[in-house]
């Protein structure tokens, strides 16, 4: 497996607008929110703030693919070691990626992210 960096870590918050306002004001910038879900960057690190009713997975740190058939290979090789994953599933933003649990139960997401991720509209839905 390849992987190219951890690149986000992913939070739950109680408000999501109070926790956008507050990681704005210490410097990151909105890249995407949601009424569920919001994502903010501070150079090339991500924060995925989560409210309660998110529910595709829950707080976890993701690893960055920059080829997507390494990330499909490691989705292979992940469940041929018997690792609890999930599918992988498409992102609105030209992303896929798929969630998995360490032997602890802690989450963590495969992300496969394109060179060239295109910037959506804060709010799109």
């Amino acid at each position: 497996m390849k992987l190219k960096r951890i690149g986000h870590v992913a939070i739950c918050v109680e408000n999501l607008d109070r926790a956008v306002n507050f990681y704005q004001n210490l410097g990151m910038e909105v890249v995407w929110k949601d009424p569920d879900w919001a994502y903010l960057k501070a150079g090339g690190d991500g924060l995925a703030l989560l409210t309660p009713s998110y529910k595709q997975a829950g707080p976890h740190f993701g690893f960055v693919f920059s080829d997507r058939a390494e990330m499909e290979s490691a989705y292979q090789q992940l469940k041929a070691q018997k690792v609890d994953v999930r599918d992988i599933h498409e992102h609105r933003d030209g992303t896929a990626s798929f969630y998995g649990k360490d032997p602890d139960g802690n989450w963590f997401e495969y992300l496969y992210e394109p060179a060239s991720v295109p910037q959506e509209v804060v709010g799109a839905k």
